[in-house]
């Protein structure tokens, strides 16, 4: 693992939010960006925090990613709330083809 302290913090907003079990069949078999913003906006970590993790989830090479954006351009764009904020609450990948929003996205925790 690239990042166990990022690892670790999201698995930790995972279990608040959907509890012990559930998040592993999260890990294991997947899960949408979607859910894993929502547990992460209502984890005890900083707006701050729960942004670089958003990102780090999607860049770090630790979570698989569906679909695989690494072969071809593509760009993050946040939506904040309220506009010109630093909240986060969403996440969309653009690419030259279309745009995926976070619930087209696909995660699942690499083996290790």
């Amino acid at each position: 693992m690239r990042d166990p302290v990022a690892v670790a913090t999201i698995v930790d907003a995972l279990r608040q939010a959907n509890g012990d079990s559930r998040t592993r069949l999260l890990l294991r078999e997947g899960m949408t960006l979607e859910t894993l913003i929502d547990a992460l906006l209502r984890a005890p970590v900083s707006e701050r925090d729960a942004a670089r993790l958003m990102t780090f989830a999607l860049e770090s090479g630790d979570f698989e990613v569906t679909p695989d954006f690494t072969s071809r351009p593509s760009h993050l764009k946040f939506i904040y709330d309220p506009p010109n904020s630093l909240r986060v609450v969403d996440i969309v990948m653009l690419t030259e083809s279309r745009t995926f929003s976070s619930d087209d996205i696909w995660l699942r925790l690499r083996d290790v």
